[in-house]
């Protein structure tokens, strides 16, 4: 594992996040490159030891087997964490103002994770008034998960979330609250120490999109609970001469390439972040599986692959991906049940078939069955369209 950060580090990280002075600084985001780098290194390292056991027995018993796949992830989750991170340093995003439900959004998030938290035992409370914001719903959408990815990991107890407004000026306010360590452990002298998941790279994305947003991050960590707010510095107020307007547009600036942009808030070409989103790819052909691969990896998407309904059913029990691709060869019964049992959860889930036959690319708003298609001939040139609708419908 990683060395958890400096005192002086995670100071600067808390400063960050609760004082709120436009982009990050340069030394900030070398913070963040070099905690990075240790969020890679430190799994790979222990994955090499197992390496070089398996190379000098040529054997490897279960728990081995299970602490290598283990730090392979953790070095691809924080890859993946970096892309998205780069992606918000490098100056180019071009922010949507658009009218969003953020109760809606959120409780979608929370769906779509909820085999997730169940798999872990923890129990996600929620208070959630119905609130809507202006904000780019790409980020809002990537916010929301990153939240949910650092309570998680973070979290010793349950993860309360409430979300409401402000007094006048009002602006919505999200609060998420959690035990950062066990209650047997408060009395322990090593207690006041932050654990080092609260200032981990989950933590910096969450702390980087919300301020790129504009949304002020406010964290409070005391007596073994944390409380981190998010502060929409623009919400839709339905109040008698202000329906329909944002209000507090004054408390935070907008980012240097929104302040000259006029009061219509349209939607965005990219209404959801691909960046981050979860593909699985389900097929039994390898060449299906790289071309289809091939024709997405510019995408920022977080791609996995199975060779069956059966792999795909046991990869969803502990979590469901954003969308999922299938040859159209595998339908039947077991492709029926994942599809039902899906479905009860997320009725807005991105499922795409891939045929080997001419057919028209066909979104799931155009079929009966609600399912989008492809020919595998279009993959190439009109998969990364499909996805980017499919993707984006449940906002």
């Amino acid at each position: 594992m990683s060395s958890p950060p400096t005192a002086s580090t995670a100071s600067a990280a808390h400063a960050a996040a609760n004082d709120f002075a436009g982009e990050p600084s340069h030394a900030q985001w070398a913070d963040i490159v070099q905690q990075l780098g240790a969020e890679i290194a430190g799994p790979l390292s222990t994955a090499m030891e197992r390496i070089h056991d398996l190379i000098s027995t040529g054997q490897i018993d279960r728990q081995s087997l299970r602490t290598l796949k283990e730090s392979v992830a953790q070095a691809r989750e924080a890859g993946m964490m970096g892309q998205q991170l780069a992606r918000l340093a490098s100056g180019r995003l071009r922010l949507s103002r658009e009218r969003m439900h953020l109760t809606q959004i959120l409780r979608g998030v929370l769906a779509q994770r909820s085999r997730e938290t169940q798999a872990r035992g923890i129990q996600v409370r929620q208070v959630l008034k119905p609130i809507e914001v202006i904000a780019d719903g790409s980020l809002l959408f990537s916010l929301l998960n990153a939240l949910m990815d650092w309570a998680l990991y973070s979290t010793h107890s349950s993860v309360d979330l409430r979300l409401d407004l402000t007094p006048w000026p009002a602006k919505a306010r999200l609060v998420c609250r959690f035990a950062h360590r066990s209650l047997d452990l408060l009395d322990d002298p090593r207690s006041k120490e932050l654990p080092r998941a609260l200032n981990s790279l989950s933590w910096r994305l969450v702390e980087q999109t919300a301020i790129t947003m504009g949304v002020l991050p406010l964290r409070e960590d005391e007596a073994g609970i944390t409380v981190l707010t998010l502060e929409f510095p623009n919400t839709v107020c339905e109040e008698p001469g202000m329906s329909g307007a944002p209000t507090g547009t004054s408390a935070l600036p907008l980012p240097p390439n929104e302040a000259s942009r006029d009061s219509e808030y349209l939607p965005s070409s990219n209404s959801k972040p691909l960046a981050g989103s979860h593909v699985l790819i389900v097929s039994q052909r390898r060449e299906l599986r790289t071309q289809i691969q091939a024709a997405i990896q510019h995408m920022g998407l977080i791609v996995d692959l199975v060779g069956s309904m059966a792999e795909a059913a046991q990869f969803c029990e502990d979590g469901l991906p954003h969308g999922i691709v299938f040859e159209t060869g595998l339908r039947g019964a077991d492709f029926e049940r994942l599809h039902a049992d899906i479905l009860d959860e997320v009725p807005d889930f991105c499922f795409v078939e891939v045929l080997d036959d001419a057919h028209l690319t066909q979104l799931s708003t155009a079929t009966a069955d609600g399912m989008a298609r492809i020919s595998r001939l279009h993959v190439p040139d009109a998969l990364p369209s499909v996805l980017l609708f499919e993707l984006s419908k449940g906002l």
